[in-house]
């Protein structure tokens, strides 16, 4: 059983954001940064069996940013 799964989520270049699960082949997006939670939690639902949900949904927010010397 797993209690926690991880998903790293990056800005999309379209706009809103991507979120890509560590581990598993679960992948999502949505616009707005406050949608995430919701989103997470129904692509979680939908590819794990009741008996084999995880207990947590960790976030791990990637922001590439590049700056000139």
């Amino acid at each position: 059983m797993v209690n926690e799964i991880i998903f790293t989520v990056t800005e999309s270049l379209d706009g809103g954001y991507e979120a890509k699960a560590v581990g598993h082949s679960i992948y999502t997006q949505c616009d707005e940064y406050s949608e995430l939670p919701a989103i997470l939690r129904d692509a979680v639902k939908c590819h794990f069996n009741e008996d084999e949900l995880p207990s947590l949904i960790r976030i791990h927010f990637v922001k590439d940013e590049v700056i000139a010397v």
